[in-house]
C-alpha cells in the first residue's frame, strides 16, 4: 500500500490528478486568509496543513443545504449518513474515528458532551447563516485541544457589511418529498454598532432510510423539520494608531438556537413511531483590544451551550417496544487569547507569537434504554489548558510554524500536544513544498468515564486520553496560470483507543490504529466560463491490535466538480451569467464489522465484510432574474443510486428543489 501511494505521489506533479479543493470553484479564488489552521489570518499558501474553504458563493452555487452536503466533497473526509436529510451523520477525517473530529462555531467548540463518544452529528446543521466553512485536515490539538486528531471543522457565521445600514437577503425553495425550505436575514452597520440576524427553516417528508432489500421494509418515509435563529451584535470603539498604548476595541455577542425533529428507523425494521427531537442553544461574548499600536492584540471569550436530545418510540405492529431516551448536556468556557507581532530581524520576517489559556466545564445528564437495561450518565468534568505557537517567514521563502499546548483535565492525566510545520516556496518552478507533524488527543467522554447500566456496565474514570502522532508531506505546483496540481502523503498512528473489555462490563484503553494514504488534486481554470476541480483520496486504515481494517473507511474516495458560467442568451442584468455546477461523488467499498451487517431477512451477519460503494451525481443551476434576484434548481442523485454507506441505511433517491434567492 505504502509503495503504491508513494509512486502516485511522485508522478502526481507530472500527470493529471484530481482537484485540491473540490468544494471551492476554481473560477473564484480560495480566500487569501485562513483563520482556523493558525488562529490568526494567514495566507493559504503559507500554511503547512491542508485546508479546504467552502465560501458562501460555493454553498449557493453547489446547492449545499446542510453541513453534510458541504463536507461530502472535501478531500480526506468521509461522511457517513444513516439515511436522508437530518439523519445522523458521522464524519471520518483522515480515517480517524468520528469522535476524533472537532467542530467549532466561530472558533468555539460545539461538540455535544452527552453524545456517548463525544462525536458531532453533521446531519443537524443548516447553512443559511453560515458565511464559510474551513476544514483543516490532520492533528490540530496543539491549538484546540481534545478531539482534533483527524481534523477541525470551523463554521463561520455571516458578518455584517461595513458599508450599509441594512442589507436584507433571503432564499425560498420547494420540491420533491414535500420539501419546503428557506431563510431570511439582514445585517448592517450603524455608526459603531453592527448587527446580523438570520432565521432559517426546512420541512420535508423525507425518504425511507431503511434499505428496500429488507423483506420487512414498509417503505415508511422519515421526515425532518428544522428551525434555526442566529443573532450577532457588535460594537467597535476607537482605532489603532501607531505609538498609542490602547487602540481599537471590538466587543461582540452571538446567540444561536436550533430545534430539529426527525423520523428514525431501527435497522433492520421500519419504525413509524420512532422520532428524535434535538434542541440546542449556543452563545458567546467576545472582546478584543489592540495594544501598543496593534503590536499586541488580546481578548477574552465567554461561551456557553446547552443540548437536549430526546428519542421516543411507541409500540406499533412491527415493534412492540417502547422507548423514551433523554440526553441533556451543557458546556461553559472562558478563554484568553493573544497575538504578539514581532519586529522583522534580518532574514526573519512576519513572525508572530500566539498564546493563551482556557477553562471549560462539561456536564451530561442522560438516561436511555429499557427499564431493565437503562444507561445512566449524570456527571461533569472540568479542564484547563494553556497554549503557545510561533509562526513566521525565513529568507522570504520558508514559512515555519511551531506550537505546543498542555491540557490539564480533572481526574485523569493531562496531555501535552505539539505540532511543527514548514512551507518552502519554490517560485522558480511555481511550486510549494509542505511538511508537518505533531501529536493530538481525544479526552474520554463523560459516558466512557461515568456511564452505568446497573448490574451490567460501569464506566472507567481512570481512562487515559486517546492519543496520536501524524506526519505528512506534499507538493503543490502551478502549471502556467490556469492549472494547479498537488499530491500529499499522510501517516498517523493512534494509541490508547477506548473500547470494551472482554466481558463488555467496562471500557479500557486497549486498541491501536494506523492510517496512511495520499491526497491527489487538480484544479483547472482555462477560461472565465469554465473551471473544474476534483480530488482523489486513497487510504489504508488498520486496527493494528488485531490487524483488521477499520470499519466504514473506504480505500478510495473521489469527487469532481465543474462550473460552467455562460452569458445570458437574453437581455438581463449586466454581466450576469447562468451558472451550472455538476458534482460527482464516488465512494469505494468500505469495511463493516461483524453483527453490523444484515441479511435481507434482517438477521445479523456474524462475519466482517464490506458495504458496496456508489457514485452520486448532483446538478445545480442558478439563473439571474433581476440585478439582485436569481432562480435556482437543484437535482440530487440524478442517477438514483441507492447504496448503503452504513449497512442497512440507504442514501436518498432522486430529488429536485427549485426556488429563488436574493439580496437587497
Amino acid at each position: 500500500m505504502k509503495h503504491r501511494i508513494l509512486a502516485l505521489f511522485a508522478l502526481a506533479p507530472l500527470a493529471p490528478a484530481w482537484a485540491q479543493d473540490p468544494a471551492t470553484p476554481a473560477a473564484t479564488a480560495v480566500p487569501d486568509m485562513i483563520v482556523t489552521a493558525t488562529r490568526i489570518p494567514t495566507p493559504r499558501d503559507r500554511i503547512p496543513a491542508p485546508v479546504t474553504v467552502i465560501d458562501r458563493q460555493t454553498i449557493e452555487e453547489n446547492g449545499y443545504v446542510t453541513l453534510a452536503d458541504a463536507l461530502a466533497a472535501v478531500p480526506g473526509f468521509r461522511l457517513v449518513q444513516a439515511g436522508g436529510i437530518g439523519q445522523q451523520a458521522s464524519g471520518f477525517a483522515r480515517g480517524a474515528n468520528s469522535r476524533q473530529v472537532l467542530v467549532l462555531l466561530n472558533g468555539v467548540p460545539v461538540n455535544d458532551p452527552s453524545e456517548p463518544n463525544g462525536a458531532f452529528n453533521f446531519g443537524n446543521e443548516l447553512l443559511g447563516d453560515i458565511e464559510r466553512i474551513e476544514v483543516v485536515r490532520g492533528p490540530v490539538s496543539s491549538l484546540y485541544g481534545s478531539a482534533a486528531i483527524g481534523g477541525v471543522v470551523n463554521l463561520i457565521t455571516r458578518s455584517a457589511p461595513a458599508d450599509r445600514v441594512a442589507a436584507p437577503y433571503f432564499e425560498a425553495g420547494a420540491g420533491s418529498n414535500s420539501t419546503v425550505r428557506g431563510y431570511a436575514g439582514m445585517g448592517g452597520t450603524i455608526g459603531q454598532v453592527d448587527y446580523q440576524v438570520t432565521g432559517q427553516s426546512l420541512s420535508t417528508r423525507g425518504s425511507n432510510a431503511l434499505a428496500s432489500r429488507f423483506y420487512q421494509s414498509l417503505g415508511e418515509e422519515d421526515g425532518f423539520r428544522s428551525a434555526i435563529v442566529t443573532a450577532r451584535l457588535g460594537l467597535t470603539l476607537g482605532e489603532t494608531v501607531p505609538g498609542e498604548v490602547f487602540g481599537r476595541t471590538r466587543v461582540e455577542g452571538l446567540v444561536r438556537g436550533r430545534e430539529n425533529t426527525v423520523g428514525l428507523d431501527d435497522v433492520p425494521l421500519d419504525d413509524p413511531n420512532y422520532t428524535g427531537q434535538d434542541r440546542s442553544w449556543f452563545g458567546y461574548g467576545r472582546s478584543t483590544t489592540d495594544l501598543f499600536g496593534g503590536v499586541w492584540t488580546t481578548g477574552f471569550t465567554l461561551s456557553g451551550s446547552q443540548n437536549r436530545r430526546r428519542y421516543t418510540n411507541l409500540p406499533d405492529p412491527t415493534n412492540p417496544a417502547t422507548a423514551d431516551d433523554l440526553y441533556r448536556a451543557s458546556r461553559q468556557a472562558i478563554s484568553w487569547d493573544n497575538t504578539l507581532r514581532l519586529p522583522d530581524a534580518g532574514v526573519a520576517t512576519d513572525f508572530t507569537v500566539i498564546f493563551g489559556a482556557q477553562w471549560e466545564k462539561e456536564t451530561a445528564d442522560s438516561a436511555n434504554g429499557s427499564e431493565f437495561f437503562r444507561t445512566i450518565v449524570d456527571a461533569s468534568q472540568r479542564s484547563g489548558a494553556g497554549y503557545a505557537s510561533l509562526q513566521g517567514r525565513l529568507f522570504e521563502r520558508l514559512d515555519v510554524t511551531a506550537g505546543i499546548r498542555y491540557d490539564g483535565p480533572e481526574g485523569y492525566d493531562g496531555f501535552t500536544s505539539w505540532r511543527l510545520g514548514a512551507v518552502l516556496a519554490l517560485p522558480e518552478v511555481s511550486s510549494r513544498l509542505r511538511v508537518s507533524g505533531g501529536t493530538s488527543f481525544k479526552a474520554p467522554s463523560l459516558f466512557q468515564r461515568y456511564g452505568t447500566i446497573t448490574g451490567y456496565f460501569q464506566g472507567n474514570p481512570n481512562l487515559r486520553p486517546e492519543d496520536g502522532f501524524a506526519w505528512e508531506a506534499g507538493v503543490e505546483t502551478d502549471i502556467a496560470s490556469w492549472a494547479t496540481v498537488s499530491a500529499l502523503y499522510f501517516d498517523s498512528r493512534i494509541r490508547n483507543l477506548i473500547n470494551y473489555d472482554q466481558t463488555f462490563s467496562t471500557l479500557e484503553n486497549v486498541d491501536r490504529a494506523r492510517i496512511r494514504g495520499g491526497e491527489f488534486a487538480l484544479t483547472l481554470r482555462p477560461t472565465d466560463w469554465f473551471s473544474m476541480t476534483g480530488s482523489w483520496t486513497v487510504q489504508e486504515a488498520t486496527d493494528t491490535t488485531n490487524d483488521t481494517p477499520l470499519a466504514r473507511r473506504p480505500r478510495n474516495i473521489a469527487a469532481l466538480t465543474m462550473r460552467f458560467a455562460a452569458p445570458l442568451p437574453w437581455d438581463g442584468p449586466r454581466n450576469a451569467r447562468i451558472v451550472v455546477v455538476p458534482e460527482i461523488l464516488y465512494t469505494g467499498p468500505s469495511p463493516e464489522g461483524a453483527f453490523a451487517r444484515y441479511n435481507d431477512d434482517g438477521s445479523s451477519i456474524t462475519t466482517a465484510g464490506k458495504n458496496d460503494g456508489g457514485t452520486v451525481f448532483n446538478l445545480t443551476a442558478t439563473v439571474p432574474i433581476l440585478e439582485q434576484l436569481a432562480g435556482f434548481v437543484e437535482f440530487r442523485n440524478l442517477g438514483n443510486t441507492q447504496y448503503e454507506p452504513a449497512n442497512g441505511f440507504v442514501i436518498p433517491g432522486r430529488t429536485a428543489v427549485a426556488g429563488v434567492r436574493g439580496t437587497f
